[in-house]
């Protein structure tokens, strides 16, 4: 359940502002909530704020604003409208499942007594929430897996997954950035859509606060669209959703 802001020192230039105990939207929407707050603002002395699970790091310039008068804006923002937002952004993300694409859809199924369609099936058919993005540029952790495919990670981590990987672990599902990174996670398929783009004007597709959902594609379609996103295709597809 969510609490009055607790502030935690992160060095001498951030400061975390945890909001709540635990893992759950309501408190995910109070984070987003109070970032948009503060962002709105546009306090002077803030250099940048990153949105979590359950709190907000904010980072800032002593010089420009210390830290108690950091921490009396923040209260005076509390609590935040986590109801007012008129809308969410919904996205659509192609994956290629199974195969090379998603080396543990098999071994996920048996793990579940279901067959690798059952799978493709399940995981395809929620509606997932963007907790986070952190870890690595772009990886976005998502809540709302299905329970039935609520999965432990690896034994053995994998020092490199391929680029645009869908993967689960525990009960949560992440989309990894276009890049290889470490991974323990179980990995059913891959997506072309690039979650980070360094060379786009917003360089991060997803953000707290959006939602996801997954669409099954064939290894052809995988090809074609994995093109048109290297020359800057988006690819993914974004509608708002009224709140």
């Amino acid at each position: 359940m969510a609490h009055a802001p607790k502030f935690l020192a992160a060095g001498d230039r951030a400061m975390t502002v945890e909001l709540g105990d635990g893992v759950d939207e309501d408190t995910n929407a109070l984070v987003i909530a109070l970032d948009r707050a503060l962002s709105a603002q546009s306090i002077p002395g803030i250099v940048e704020m990153v949105p979590t699970y359950r709190s907000l790091l904010v980072m800032f310039d002593p010089a420009v604003i210390p830290r108690q008068t950091l921490q009396d804006r923040i209260l005076a923002c509390w609590p935040p409208d986590a109801g007012s937002r008129a809308g969410y952004r919904r996205w659509t993300i192609p994956v290629l499942y199974g195969g090379e694409a998603g080396e543990d859809l098999d071994f996920v199924a048996k793990s579940h007594g279901l067959s690798p369609d059952d799978v493709i099936r399940l995981h395809a058919s929620a509606e997932y929430h963007v907790y986070m993005i952190g870890f690595a540029p772009g990886f976005a952790y998502l809540g709302g897996l299905p329970e039935r495919l609520h999965t432990s990670r690896r034994v053995d981590p994998r020092l490199r997954i391929p680029p645009g990987s869908i993967s689960i672990g525990g009960k949560q599902a992440g989309v990894c950035p276009p890049f290889e990174i470490p991974s323990g996670w179980q990995l059913l398929g891959r997506t072309p859509v690039k979650t980070y783009d360094p060379a786009r004007a917003e360089p991060f597709l997803l953000a707290a606060g959006d939602r996801v959902v997954f669409e099954p594609i064939s290894a052809e379609a995988f090809a074609s669209q994995t093109a048109k996103a290297a020359e800057g295709d988006i690819v993914a597809r974004m509608e708002m959703i009224d709140g």
